[in-house]
């Protein structure tokens, strides 16, 4: 019963809002009581007056592709001959820098794996004075675990790039 109550209610306000709604061409200038201009899309109030704008011609509203359907594009097609491309001297370059940068960001990677293995000596990390809570201790340790292992990902991913490259 409470639900039908309700959703009459609703009905009956939401009729009266779209009954009572100004097209979307008006715009009101209102003065609020601390005599400040307020701009409205509606004239209900104290001080308001209607604005005389001439009508802008708003660009047609664009259709969304159905779902499940790609988008229709609007411009032309791009295809792979309108890229920029880089003679072959050029690339061979690139791809030597990338190469070299690869490889030091690997050897850098493996020097911090390295340390963060010596620190953790093997699940025993060393205790430090400021550690006199076993759990601060073991927050510390898989912490530390947690290093190693991001760095062993780290690892594992630039080896796959550098094999990827000729």
């Amino acid at each position: 019963m409470k639900f039908s109550v309700l959703a009459a209610l609703s009905g009956l306000a939401c009729a009266a809002i779209v009954q009572a709604a100004p097209t979307s061409d008006d715009v009101y200038v209102c003065i609020g009581q601390n005599g400040v201009a307020e701009y409205r899309n509606t004239g209900i109030g104290k001080g308001c007056r209607k604005l005389d704008i001439p009508a802008a011609s708003a660009p047609a509203p664009t259709k969304r592709a159905a779902p499940g359907k790609p988008a229709a594009t609007t411009g032309p097609a791009v295809t792979a001959s309108a890229f920029p491309k880089a003679d072959g001297q050029v690339q061979k370059a690139r791809d030597s820098d990338r190469k070299l940068i690869l490889q030091d960001e690997l050897r850098q990677e493996e020097g911090k794996l390295a340390s963060l293995k010596a620190d953790y000596n093997n699940g025993e990390p060393e205790r430090r004075g400021d550690e006199r809570n076993y759990a601060k201790y073991q927050e510390r340790a898989a912490a530390m675990k947690d290093d190693i292992a991001r760095s062993e990902r780290n690892v594992d991913a630039l080896r796959r790039e550098v094999g990827k490259l000729r």
